[in-house]
């Protein structure tokens, strides 16, 4: 039994989201902006859950846990798309984060062991 969805303006406006977004991102300014935006984001994510982990000292395994399958899970998305997507926006929106999520988690370990 599918189910279609039905075709009112939201479901359309959504689906057509990545879309509008490729056709922003075309100007070089904007996109390089944007992605820096996200790999900042990224990297105070990152930052936070290792200080929040680190203050607190409770459940670090599991902590540790949730981020490796959140990173995993990134990578199977980037994995699944097919190569000629690799170079849209979307797709270096995910890596930007992914990278910055990456990028603060390590800092904060190095700061971990230097201390």
């Amino acid at each position: 039994m599918d189910r279609k969805m039905q075709g009112t303006r939201l479901n359309q406006s959504i689906g057509q989201a990545l879309e509008r977004l490729e056709r922003w991102g075309v100007n070089p300014w904007r996109r390089y902006s944007l992605l820096s935006i996200i790999l900042l984001s990224g990297f105070f994510l990152g930052s936070s859950i290792g200080m929040i982990g680190g203050v607190l000292a409770l459940m670090d395994p599991v902590g540790a846990l949730v981020t490796v399958l959140f990173l995993e899970f990134m990578v199977r998305i980037r994995g699944n798309w097919s190569s000629s997507a690799r170079s849209n926006l979307p797709c270096q929106l995910l890596d930007s984060a992914r990278f910055g999520l990456l990028y603060g988690l390590l800092l904060e370990g190095s700061k971990l062991l230097g201390g």
